[in-house]
């Protein structure tokens, strides 16, 4: 049973810790956010020379290897979301843009991003010679998981979450669209979901060994938590808190501070036309 647990918990832990560390740094002042890409550099470093070592397909292996692929998408998500590595238009989505508009106004906020992620996998293919597939493919799912949620952000879901985006990537919140459902949503829920299924089922079959089942546990629990965070788009709760009180505060004056100028252009509509008075003829 520590076999399917310890994995499980290990994904779990990296995952809430490395998210909360990035969140945490990206919501400091932008002075510090030079720092905060120093710092992912270095363990991008670290990162890829581990990988290039190699291993010997241990369970202890499959465990560093794990933190290794996450260390490199570390750095490549805190380049974006301080506001370095995005696209050249950094401008909200202008009122009124629909379709194809709408589609090349989005990519080019995020093309530069989009093209880190394509030489994140290349660096990791480059340090392992293409011979690590738990490596390649950890990184290509995150990859996958990450592009399918950017889709239902902008083709519509109920929940949003925009408060956690940091003050560089505001702008952004302008292309989402919130809505009941889009077609894609179930596409990607489903998808996941039945992997993720097929990966814990490969865990216990026979023949397995320690380090099958610690690679495929691992990637089953990483998947697990992308379908969890692509339902967080369905369910209106405020996962700012799942990272403590000082994120969670962060979001909701995020929230409030684009909440403000909304409620205050309903107010103006709201109030009836004045009239004004010139010689006494109105």
């Amino acid at each position: 049973m520590s076999q399917i647990a310890l994995p499980a918990l290990y994904a779990l832990l990296l995952w809430w810790f490395s998210t909360g560390i990035i969140l945490y740094a990206v919501g400091l002042s932008r002075r510090s956010y030079r720092v905060s890409v120093a710092i992912s550099a270095v363990c991008l470093i670290v990162a890829l020379w581990a990988l290039a070592q190699g291993g010997q397909a241990t369970a202890r292996d499959a465990y560093v290897t794990f933190a290794c692929v996450l260390a490199v998408w570390g750095f490549v998500e805190t380049t974006f979301l301080t506001g370095y590595i995005t696209g050249p238009r950094k401008t909200p989505c202008p009122p009124g843009c629909t379709g194809a508009r709408r589609v090349r106004y989005a990519t080019e906020t995020i093309i530069y991003h989009e093209l880190m992620l394509v030489a994140g996998f290349a660096a990791i293919v480059a340090a392992t010679g293409g011979g690590d597939t738990f490596a390649i493919g950890l990184y290509a799912m995150l990859w996958v998981m990450r592009l399918s949620s950017k889709l239902n952000l902008f083709l519509g879901v109920p929940t949003l979450n925009a408060e956690l985006l940091p003050p560089p990537l505001r702008h952004l919140r302008s292309y989402f669209r919130q809505r009941p459902m889009n077609a894609l949503f179930p596409v990607s829920a489903l998808g996941s979901a039945a992997v993720t299924a097929w990966l814990v089922g490969r865990a216990f079959s026979d023949g397995a060994s320690d380090y099958d089942v610690t690679v495929y546990i691992l990637m089953a629990s990483l998947l697990a938590l992308g379908l969890l965070e692509h339902l967080f788009m369905l369910i209106p709760m405020p996962i700012a808190g799942l990272w403590g009180p000082q994120i969670k505060a962060r979001a909701e004056k995020a929230e409030a501070e684009t909440a403000k100028p909304a409620a205050d252009l309903a107010s103006v509509r709201a109030q009836p036309s004045r009239k004004i008075s010139v010689g006494g003829v109105q």
